[in-house]
């Protein structure tokens, strides 16, 4: 199996809401580590719906519409949308 060469920023990935009833079981409140290596256990759908935010949050990047080292996304579900927060810090 591969492992995360930990690199970039780690991203802490937190479970805000669900709204219906998610399909892959995620709950609000659930938080876990995930990066561009490791999806964690987050729904396939999700995940590859967030990789290019992702990709450009864990490496220091930004877009417009971001501030700061956290953002918000939501999966591609509309009926049973799930919105996750993704927070950034430097290694340790």
């Amino acid at each position: 199996m591969a492992q995360d060469p930990k690199l970039g920023y780690q991203v802490k990935a937190t479970i805000l809401g669900v709204k219906g009833e998610c399909s892959a079981g995620h709950n609000e409140g659930e938080s876990f580590e995930i990066s561009c290596h490791n999806p964690t256990g987050l729904c396939g759908w999700f995940y590859h719906d967030i990789f290019p935010s992702l990709q450009t949050f864990q490496f220091g990047g930004s877009l417009p519409w971001w501030e700061g080292n956290t953002i918000q996304l939501q999966c591609p579900d509309p009926i049973n949308l799930v919105t996750i927060q993704l927070q950034r810090s430097k290694r340790t």
